[in-house]
């Protein structure tokens, strides 16, 4: 447990290497709903079938060059890190985003796992305090590391005096 002072760093921490998988696989998912919405109708409608096809290639090539480079870009990216002070993160993959929350200001501490991240064993940690910025989210931590880092976030919250707004 570090006891730096509060100020904007880069966090420690990775996430998950499943994260890839899973960021990937959510990629994969949306671009074949996408692609399929102009190319359905492409093959039952004869008059416009070329166009539609032409523009669920482009999607589909869109989509695939995104579900390649945005997984892997986002992980060398977010980072995450708890200290006894406060909750650090990076995230994004074209705007990238760091932020601070200091311990006193944390309102609450919520795990999500959805149907893709229970598959690749993974959770999310959301720190939502009282800023404008809206909450902080610690997306593709491994289940039972999400687990202890809620844990130890609410343990904290609980001991530090403030009103958390």
């Amino acid at each position: 447990m570090s006891t730096d002072a509060l100020r904007l760093r880069p966090p420690h921490h990775r996430v998950d290497r499943r994260a890839v998988w899973w960021w990937t696989t959510r990629s994969l998912l949306v671009t074949v709903v996408l692609t399929a919405v102009p190319v359905v109708p492409a093959l039952i409608w004869e008059p416009v079938r070329f166009w539609f096809l032409l523009a669920g290639g482009a999607i589909g090539g869109v989509g695939l060059l995104i579900t390649v480079v945005m997984p892997l870009w986002r992980f060398r990216v977010h980072r995450w890190e708890v200290t006894d002070t406060a909750v650090y993160t990076s995230s994004g993959w074209l705007w990238q985003e760091w932020r601070v929350a200091p311990m006193s200001r944390i309102q609450t501490v919520d795990t999500a796992r959805g149907p893709l991240q229970r598959a690749f064993g993974l959770s999310s940690v959301t720190v939502t305090t009282a800023s404008a910025a809206g909450p902080i989210e610690i997306a593709g931590l491994a289940h039972g590391l999400a687990t202890e880092v809620a844990d130890r976030l609410t343990d904290s919250t609980q001991a530090i005096p403030g009103d958390a707004t």
